[in-house]
């Protein structure tokens, strides 16, 4: 599927630390991820994306609310989420959710569904892991079913069965688009095949081009269910700054205390600065000056046939002001370059 490339940023709302190095409160993280938006929508970014944490290092545990605000501070760039985690949420309150955004925000709203690399949303809201693959499975059936429009009619094992006349509000014009969030199942993108839903590539480690047998896995699944062709995107982490050195030194400190947190959950040593390096050279840490970070983009969009590229921007406790910044080079001198190199 031939399609101009689009540019995006995402954040899943890190806490961030002042200017004393302390973190800062949740609530001025939220409100400076706002100015962030704001700031990306004059830069001409295509697609802004929130994630949806429950822990005390994420100060974003409601994107849909941030986004409501951001949509009534921008005018053009589209909003979702750097995926929503369905198999902890209502398939029909999130379909409101976003159906109410996209009329706030005349027709940009998007979401992405996903499992999520965390499950702290599991006993918060008391589901069952044991039920983990079944919840996602049956949920994302309905969700798939609320797209079609109009009435709603479906049956599953994990609710009683629907059948309405619809849900509301409604989209005003179109489908709600709705990408499926992967981080390297199979399954996952035989799955997204099977709705024609577009796929969205969770690649936060290794060489990017590793996934190349998922992109042929998904178009060979497309065209066995009789689907239209989808675009692809991926998601993963990125830091630009004037300097090679400078982006190294002022994103090391940041990106470690955020790896060692999550680290800590699950059994990983420490992080090393060979860990580190090894990412930016040949892994999926996009980190650099505009050159350089703008030639790996380029070589990533055409490994894997992208329609879109999602930078997180945000890592771990990198102080707002050093986000903004990043920002702004990835819009006024990345992109820019990146569609040079693709032309």
């Amino acid at each position: 599927m031939t399609t101009p490339i689009e540019f995006a940023l995402d954040t899943f709302g890190d806490v961030t630390s002042g200017p004393d190095g302390a973190p800062l409160p949740h609530a001025q993280v939220i409100r400076n991820l706002v100015e962030e938006a704001v700031l990306a929508d004059g830069l001409g970014i295509d697609f802004f994306g929130i994630g949806e944490h429950h822990r005390a290092d994420f100060a974003v545990s409601a994107p849909e609310v941030l986004l409501g605000a951001i949509a009534a501070r921008t005018e053009r760039i589209r909003l979702g989420t750097a995926v929503t985690v369905l198999s902890s949420d209502d398939p029909i309150r999130v379909f409101q959710r976003f159906s109410t955004l996209d009329a706030l925000s005349n027709g940009r709203a998007e979401v992405v569904l996903g499992r999520g690399s965390f499950t702290e949303s599991f006993p918060l809201f008391g589901f069952d892991m044991n039920e983990y693959e079944t919840l996602f499975e049956e949920k994302l059936d309905l969700f798939a079913e609320l797209l079609k429009g109009g009435p709603a009619k479906w049956k599953g094992s994990i609710r009683p069965a629907l059948d309405v006349p619809g849900v509301f509000p409604p989209i005003e014009n179109g489908t709600l688009k709705t990408w499926v969030g992967v981080g390297g199942s199979p399954q996952s993108v035989v799955r997204a095949a099977h709705y024609g839903l577009p796929l969205m590539l969770a690649i936060i480690g290794g060489d990017p081009a590793r996934f190349r047998p998922y992109v042929d896995l998904y178009h060979q699944a497309l065209e066995k269910f009789g689907k239209a062709a989808q675009p692809i995107g991926v998601h993963s982490h990125g830091y630009v700054a004037d300097s090679e050195e400078a982006a190294k030194e002022e994103l090391w400190p940041h990106w470690k205390a955020g790896r060692d947190r999550i680290g800590a959950d699950r059994g990983w040593p420490p992080a090393q600065r060979a860990d580190f390096e090894r990412e930016i050279e040949g892994g999926s840490l996009y980190l650099g000056t505009p050159e350089t970070v703008a030639r790996r983009i380029a070589n990533t969009v055409k490994a894997l046939g992208l329609a879109r590229f999602e930078m997180k921007y945000s890592a771990g406790t990198l102080p707002h002001e050093r986000m903004m910044r990043s920002i702004e080079l990835y819009g006024t001198k990345v992109v820019p370059m990146v569609k040079d190199m693709l032309a």
